[in-house]
């Protein structure tokens, strides 16, 4: 959603929503696939007129609808609590999705234990910092690490993603990977990017997912989600 669907000021543009009002009129199946968690995510699904399916939190939690949860895989809160421990001992900002909501530094919950954690990020303007935070967790071997701008990271537990989120839709409505097509901008973008039938990036995703992208569609402030569904969903265009 942020970089991909959502402009620089966090709205859905016009073409964007008619587009994606389009596809659906055709019997496209429309997942909104985010580092968000549901609670951040709806309000967008309610404007889109989205009942579903939704994976959320980089694949924390996948939804077949609002009503109905198809999967979570939260994250330990062993790990949860080193990663906090890592983020004030550096001093870094620092935020985590729980499956009741979002909390912060100013905002953490004192029975932290107890709640279902989904993702945790840090912003690390440092990059030396970045980088040694993503060698620990990696070392650690229960945590994968991502990004959804190129000064944050992202962690869930090993082996979730928004890739693996999309597989489980795709086995709810017996769809294909192969005919699926992915957008994306970010670190957290690039598994999906890679297994869906056409990965595309956006003309401002981040060096890495330039390179795991079979195209390149037009930036998030130029409506590239209402090109990629124009030109490969509904417009039959194929990959260069």
């Amino acid at each position: 959603m942020d970089g991909t669907l959502l402009d620089d000021d966090k709205r859905i543009s016009r073409e964007n929503r008619l587009w994606i009002a389009r596809a659906r009129e055709t019997g496209v199946v429309v997942c909104l696939a985010t580092g968000r968690g549901m609670h951040s995510l709806l309000p967008y699904a309610e404007e889109l007129g989205l009942d579903g399916p939704f994976v959320a939190a980089n694949g924390g939690e996948v939804w077949r609808s609002r009503a109905e949860l198809l999967a979570r895989r939260p994250l330990d809160r062993h790990d949860v609590s080193w990663l906090r421990g890592l983020a004030v001992r550096h001093r870094l900002r620092y935020w985590a999705y729980a499956s009741d909501g979002v909390y912060d530094a100013e905002h953490w919950p004192l029975a932290a234990g107890r709640h279902v954690w989904l993702k945790f990020g840090v912003w690390a303007t440092d990059g030396h910092v970045r980088e040694m935070l993503r060698e620990k967790a990696k070392r650690r071997g229960t945590l994968e690490v991502t990004n959804s701008h190129p000064l944050n990271l992202e962690f869930n537990a090993r082996g979730v993603s928004k890739a693996a989120g999309l597989r489980l839709v795709c086995e709810a409505f017996g769809i294909a990977m192969d005919e699926v097509v992915a957008v994306g901008d970010s670190l957290n973008d690039v598994a999906m990017i890679r297994e869906a039938g056409l990965g595309v990036a956006m003309g401002n995703a981040q060096p890495e997912v330039l390179a795991a992208a079979d195209v390149v569609t037009a930036s998030n402030a130029e409506d590239g989600v209402a090109r990629v569904i124009r030109e490969f969903v509904l417009g039959g265009a194929r990959r260069g």
